[in-house]
């Protein structure tokens, strides 16, 4: 029996494979276009990974849309765990002569964009985030790829937009050519009717 076997070992170790998933979340949030190019595996299992972790951002929004900055704070400190921490042990003043510390990392870029962005786009939705899209098989290894991406990402509400904006002028000239039509003939029935 395949009890308590619920997801794919994908090859790696344990810490391995939740650092991977780490590194993928965080390229999942971060990436301009809200998509990344993966194996459908690590896609499949990097879905249910990310969506917890906005599902948290959409939580301690409306916490903190009623005031509880505690629970909100506390649901913050969870999705953290879904990302690598950053440079918490640098110092003020790093060893060499002086220089400045360096920048957060991107785990901390994506948390700070998952409760800035993403949980307020997310508000209303009751989950399914995100969508997987197969590319097919890549030459080399013959990999089954895929596209993991955000849904309702703004590349996409421009798209559906512009769709519709095409429609409504569509419509709109075919109204005019239909109404000059209309006229025309009504034009030459009163021509006749008058001869």
């Amino acid at each position: 029996m395949r009890h308590l076997k619920a997801h794919r070992k994908l090859g790696r170790t344990s810490e391995h494979r939740n650092s991977m998933l780490r590194n993928l979340a965080t390229s999942l949030i971060n990436s301009r276009e809200e998509r990344i190019v993966t194996t459908l595996p690590k896609a499949k299992e990097l879905r249910p990974f990310v969506e917890r972790a906005i599902t948290l951002s959409r939580k301690a929004r409306s916490f903190a849309d009623n005031g509880s900055d505690a629970r909100a704070l506390h649901l913050r400190r969870q999705a953290a765990g879904f990302f690598h921490a950053g440079n918490t042990t640098v110092s003020e003043i790093t060893g060499k002569r002086g220089q400045l510390r360096p920048e957060r990392t991107a785990g901390v870029a994506a948390l700070r964009r998952l409760f800035n962005d993403l949980g307020e786009r997310y508000k209303d939705r009751p989950g399914g985030y995100t969508r997987i899209l197969k590319l097919g098989h890549r030459e080399g290894d013959r990999a089954e790829l895929a596209i993991i991406e955000l849904v309702d990402n703004p590349r996409e509400v421009e798209a559906v937009e512009a769709a519709k904006k095409r429609a409504k002028t569509t419509a709109s000239k075919k109204k005019k050519s239909g109404r000059g039509k209309e006229a025309k003939e009504e034009a030459a029935e009163s021509e006749a009717d008058e001869s």
